[in-house]
């Protein structure tokens, strides 16, 4: 199994009921094999003013090949204007791991 073949998206959401729609949304689409996600403090600038929200990141396990589907999935059901969505590649893994990863997602 080919490691690169899989990535871990990022982003962030600061409504509970808009976090579990993209989780809900990402694995019922098997767009995703799994979702973690961890509260954290965010501290940035916006439009010229530096801000700090209490946010959750999602870690999001799946595919390089769904990354655009993740990416429009995640654009198109949340709130900011603009979104972080990032792509993290995935140099190793457990082939274990990453053939669950294949199998669970399309």
């Amino acid at each position: 199994m080919n490691a690169q073949e899989f990535c871990i998206v990022l982003t962030t959401t600061n409504q509970e009921a808009e976090t579990n729609q993209i989780i809900e949304s990402l694995l019922s689409h098997q767009l995703a094999a799994c979702v973690q996600t961890m509260p954290i403090q965010s501290h940035y600038v916006w439009q010229g003013e530096v801000c700090s929200d209490n946010e959750t990141l999602l870690i999001i396990k799946t595919k390089a090949s769904l990354y655009k589907q993740v990416e429009s999935m995640i654009n198109d059901l949340h709130n900011y204007d603009v979104p972080q969505v990032v792509q993290v590649s995935i140099e190793n893994g457990s082939n274990p791991y990453l053939a669950w990863l294949d199998e669970t997602t399309k």
